[in-house]
């Protein structure tokens, strides 16, 4: 018996000692948004001041443009995820981006409140400052109900919508990304506040593509590093237990009118393409094109492919865009 103990108190040993180690090596505190700059954020990256907030922005391409192109980001993501689709876009249009509050370097607002209504007040506050009166909103995931919001909430605002795999109802997935469901999880909060395995990021990523062997480690490093970023990771947290919202105002989607394109990619998990048909059912006139082999980000996985509808979708709205 005193044998087995002792075996079981060694085991038990060994076991704190691994955890420690394991702990030590993904040891990952908050980081100061000055650290993160250089790498990030920059030419033709800026900071502007929106409602108190130091937003990390890029605008690019022909001022003159009457109505501006505003692309706004999912969970967790940055304005890095439009960059291939900037790059197709600003040689004709005017391209907006930002790093939304709660993520990238924007990090938190002061009230800790990332309710639809509020992001759609940011958004509105936003263009207000840029001095653009209409725009073409542009969202992915919660960017994307973010996008729907604004249009009911400012319908003077936004002239069309496009919709990229978008949250907006009650979320059914087949697989939630780890580094979301330890977010999640309040109890580990003391621990996620100093503990980011860049694995588990890692693993993230490759679960929102369709074809996983699509992620560098440049883009993990990304979505790793501004996770990173001082108090993103407690707004994650504040984020998810604010989800509900989303789900409580889907009745609103209804009262869209802007032309909307829906964007969705077939290999989705985190919001199924059975979504997708919920917002054809709910705007009137709204037209999809689905991309068999994409995932839940498929404008960042394949940019030249995705982008080809919205730009027919910009020529005539009327028409059905064609996504091959």
């Amino acid at each position: 018996m005193v044998k087995v103990f002792k075996g079981l108190l060694v085991l038990l040993v060994v076991g704190l000692l691994l955890a420690g180690v394991g702990v030590a090596m993904s040891w990952a505190p908050d980081r100061p948004v000055e650290s993160l700059t250089a790498r990030w954020a920059p030419a033709p990256s800026t900071f502007i001041d929106v409602e108190g907030l130091k937003v990390h922005l890029r605008d690019e391409g022909p001022r003159d443009d009457a109505e501006p192109i505003v692309l706004l980001h999912g969970t967790s993501a940055s304005l890095h995820t439009w960059d291939g689709w900037a790059e197709q876009l600003q040689g004709e249009r005017r391209v907006i981006r930002v790093d939304l509050p709660a993520f990238g370097l924007t990090g938190p607002n002061a009230e800790r409140n990332y309710s639809l209504p509020r992001y759609s007040q940011f958004v509105a506050a936003l263009l207000d400052v840029l001095q653009v009166q209409r725009a073409i909103l542009v969202g992915n995931s919660l960017g994307g109900a973010i996008a729907w919001k604004t249009a009911v909430d400012f319908p003077e605002r936004v002239s069309r919508l496009v919709l990229i795999d978008a949250a907006g109802y009650p979320m059914q997935p087949t697989e939630v990304p780890i580094g979301f469901r330890l977010a999640a999880n309040p109890d580990l909060a003391p621990l996620m506040n100093r503990v980011l395995p860049r694995q588990t990021v890692e693993a993230s990523v490759r679960s929102v593509y369709g074809h996983p062997d699509k992620v560098s480690p440049e883009l993990v490093d990304r979505y790793y590093e501004l996770t990173l970023r001082e108090g993103n990771r407690q707004a994650l947290r504040d984020r998810f237990a604010q989800m509900e919202t989303i789900s409580g105002l889907s009745r609103q989607i209804k009262r869209i009118t802007q032309p909307t394109l829906i964007l969705w990619g077939g290999q989705d998990r985190l919001i199924p393409p059975s979504v997708a048909q919920q917002f054809v059912n709910d705007i009137a006139g709204s037209q999809i094109v689905t991309f068999d082999d994409l995932g839940h980000v498929p404008h960042e996985e394949d940019p030249v492919r995705t982008v080809e509808p919205f730009k027919i979708f910009l020529k005539s709205p009327s028409s059905r865009p064609d996504g091959g």
